[in-house]
């Protein structure tokens, strides 16, 4: 797709998460006018689980929508992206691939040459073009508080590291719009990411090829809104905000879903 056309699909400008999104999204057409709708893939990231999409994925599924959430591994980026990869294949018509965070950088990966996936749909995510890491884009702007000394690292394997958050920076670095309760079961059943993941280059970005949507989270301490901005309008995505935490999908959940069904028109 040319920088142009991405543009048209796009336009140029950011506004708000409101009563635009909450509307009543029209019926999905990604499936070719067969009045089909798509399957919505959601792809957690690191320090979460599939669990953070259920308030999505419930209102998607009212709707009608097929809706998978599988695990995110969160060894490497590119054994991530081959396993998603392998999940899409089995999945036969038009997909809308979800990601959060970490999980950006997989679906990015994963969804080039799938002619199936006809949306991605960045929530607060990753979204790395060719070359490009976790770390040089988290850091490219100021205003992430997820630095070293907030994490934990517990050595696996051999030689091998996970990163984990630490209890006393969970909630307000991660989770700040969520009740403390919340976080800290969040915090206990967090998932780890190998440290590897933090300096492995992306592949080519399918987001060059397919159409894209962005909802950035206003109030992120992990990923800085700066560089989700950067990142959607490089893409020529579609772009809203809302003010949230890094976890949008858990503290808007309404919002989130109303995005997704809006990529699925």
């Amino acid at each position: 797709m040319t920088t142009t056309r991405r543009g048209l699909l796009a336009g140029s400008a950011a506004v708000v998460v409101g009563a635009a999104l909450d509307a009543p999204a029209a019926q999905a057409h990604t499936g070719g006018g067969s009045g089909r709708k798509p399957t919505v893939v959601l792809v957690h990231g690191a320090f979460a689980d599939a669990s953070g999409w259920n308030g999505v994925a419930s209102r998607l599924i009212r709707d009608g929508y097929p809706v998978i959430a599988p695990a995110n591994p969160l060894r490497s980026v590119a054994s991530d992206s081959a396993y998603l990869s392998g999940i899409l294949a089995t999945i036969s018509g038009p997909i809308v691939l979800v990601a959060h965070s970490y999980g950006g950088i997989v679906v990015t990966n994963a969804a080039t040459g799938n002619p199936n996936v006809k949306a991605l749909v960045y929530v607060a995510a990753f979204m790395p073009d060719q070359g490009e890491t976790l770390l040089g884009l988290q850091t490219k702007y100021p205003g992430s508080r997820l630095s070293e000394a907030a994490l934990d690292f517990r050595p696996y394997g051999e030689g091998l590291v996970d990163g984990y958050i630490k209890k006393e920076f969970f909630h307000d670095v991660f989770a700040g719009d969520l009740p403390r309760s919340t976080a800290e079961l969040m915090w206990a059943g967090q998932r780890p990411a190998d440290v590897r993941t933090l300096g492995e280059p992306s592949g080519a970005p399918a987001w060059k090829t397919v159409p894209s949507w962005y909802l950035v989270g206003g109030d992120d301490q992990v990923l800085p809104p700066a560089a989700q901005r950067f990142m959607a309008r490089r893409a020529g995505a579609h772009t809203f905000e809302a003010d949230t935490s890094h976890v949008a999908m858990i503290a808007q959940p309404a919002a989130t879903a109303a995005l997704i069904k809006r990529a699925a028109r």
